[in-house]
C-alpha cells in the first residue's frame, strides 16, 4: 500500500513541535528549579534568624542580670552573618514580618513558572501523540515498525505517564529530571534513527504485533518514570533534607522528601512489573505461532527477561525488612539501564530475529 505523504510530513512536522515544546517546558522548569532553591536558602535563614530573636529574648527575661537580646545572639555562632547583616533583636521582628511576604511573593512566582511547565508538557503530550497517529495513518498500520516509532511510543508513554503523576505542587521540581533525558532520546531518534513511513517488513505483520509492542512499550516507559524516582531517591539519601552540602546538596535541595520519591518509584514499579511481564508473555505467545517455539533465548527476549526479573527483584527487596533502604532503589536503577541497554545496543549491535529496527 503506498505511503501517504501528507501525512508522514504533518507526523514529523508534529513531532519537531513536540520537541521544542518540551525543550521551552525543561527551560522554564530549570528556571523554577533554580527559584525553588533560592526560596528554600530564605526560608531556612528566616526561620534561624526567628530561632534567635526567641534565644534571645528568653535569655533576657530569665537573666536577673537583665541581659539585652544582643547579648544573648553574642552566646551563639557569629560566624552565620556576614558584614552586611546587623545581630536580630527584638526589634527585627517586623522585619521578619516583611521578610515572611517578600518570601511567599517569591513562592508564588515560583508557583507560576511550575504551572507554566505542567500546561507546557501536557500540551507538548498532545501534540506528540498526534506525530504518533498520523505516523502510523500514513502507513495503514500501528506505529511500531522501527526504533525510531518504538523511540516515539516511548518517550510518549513516560512523558504523559509522567504529567499524570507529578500534578501534585510538591512534585513538580522532578520536571528537569524527567524532561533531559526524555528530550536526549527523542534528538537521538528523530536524527540518528529516523526512517521514512514505510510498511512493516513481512514478519511484523501479524495480529499480535500492535498488542505485544504496545504492551511492552507501556511497561517500559512506566518502569522508565520508576527508575528515575529511584535515581533521585538515591540523591536524597545522599543528601539528607536540611543537610545538603556542596555541589550536589545544591542539587539535590528542591527536590522532594527520599519517603516522597521512594513511594513513587515503589508504586510506578508496581505497574510496571505486571504490564512488562504480560508483553513478555505476549510476545512469547507470538514468537510459537511465527517461529513454533515460546522461548529461544534470542538477544531481545534474554535481556527483556532480566529487566523483569530485576523489577520485580525490586518489588521483592522494597517489601523485605532490612532491604528497605538504598540497596532495593539501586536493583530498581540497574532495572532502568538494562532496558535502556535493551533499547539500543541489543537492537542496534547485536543480530537477533528482533532485529527489525528500519536502521539499514
Amino acid at each position: 500500500m503506498p505511503v501517504n505523504q501528507t501525512y508522514a510530513t504533518f507526523s514529523d512536522t508534529a513531532f519537531a513541535s513536540a520537541f521544542i515544546i518540551y525543550a521551552l517546558a525543561l527551560i522554564i522548569s530549570l528556571v523554577y528549579y533554580v527559584k525553588i532553591q533560592g526560596v528554600i536558602d530564605a526560608r531556612r535563614e528566616a526561620s534561624r534568624v526567628k530561632e534567635l530573636v526567641g534565644t534571645g529574648t528568653g535569655a533576657g527575661a530569665g537573666t536577673a542580670g537583665g541581659s539585652t537580646a544582643a547579648g544573648a545572639v553574642d552566646a551563639l555562632d557569629r560566624d552565620h552573618f556576614n558584614d552586611d547583616h546587623d545581630l536580630p533583636g527584638a526589634a527585627d521582628i517586623n522585619d521578619g514580618l516583611v521578610a515572611d511576604e517578600a518570601l511567599e511573593a517569591r513562592q508564588a512566582s515560583a508557583r507560576k513558572l511550575a504551572n507554566m511547565t505542567q500546561t507546557l508538557v501536557w500540551l507538548g503530550v498532545i501534540v506528540h501523540l498526534v506525530s504518533i497517529v498520523l505516523r502510523g495513518l500514513s502507513a495503514d498500520r500501528f506505529p511500531f515498525g522501527n526504533l525510531y516509532e518504538y523511540v516515539l511510543v516511548v518517550t510518549f508513554g513516560a512523558m504523559a505517564g509522567a504529567a499524570f503523576l507529578l500534578q501534585r505542587p510538591q512534585l513538580r521540581v522532578m520536571w528537569p529530571w524527567v524532561i533531559t533525558p526524555m528530550i536526549a532520546l527523542l534528538f537521538y531518534g528523530g536524527t540518528e534513527l529516523y526512517a521514512d513511513s514505510a510498511p512493516v517488513v513481512p514478519a511484523l505483520q501479524s495480529f499480535w504485533f500492535p498488542i505485544h509492542v504496545s504492551t511492552v512499550s507501556i511497561g517500559g516507559s512506566i518502569g522508565i518514570v520508576s527508575g528515575i524516582a529511584s535515581l533521585l531517591y538515591l540523591l536524597r539519601m545522599w543528601q539528607p533534607k536540611g543537610r545538603e552540602k556542596g555541589f550536589f546538596g545544591a542539587v539535590a535541595k528542591p527536590l522532594p522528601s527520599a519517603k516522597t520519591l521512594d513511594n513513587l518509584a515503589y508504586k510506578t514499579a508496581i505497574w510496571t512489573v505486571p504490564v512488562f511481564g504480560l508483553g513478555i508473555i505476549l510476545g512469547a505467545i507470538w514468537a510459537e505461532a511465527a517461529w513454533g517455539r515460546f522461548w529461544g533465548w534470542d538477544p531481545k527476549e534474554t535481556v527483556s527477561f532480566i529487566t523483569w526479573i530485576l523489577y520485580a527483584g525490586y518489588l521483592h527487596a522494597r517489601a523485605t525488612v532490612g532491604w528497605r533502604d538504598t540497596r532495593a532503589a539501586w536493583i530498581n536503577v540497574v532495572a532502568l539501564v538494562t532496558m535502556v541497554f535493551n533499547l539500543f545496543f541489543i537492537n542496534m549491535v547485536v543480530s537477533g530475529l528482533h532485529s527489525y529496527a528500519g536502521l539499514n
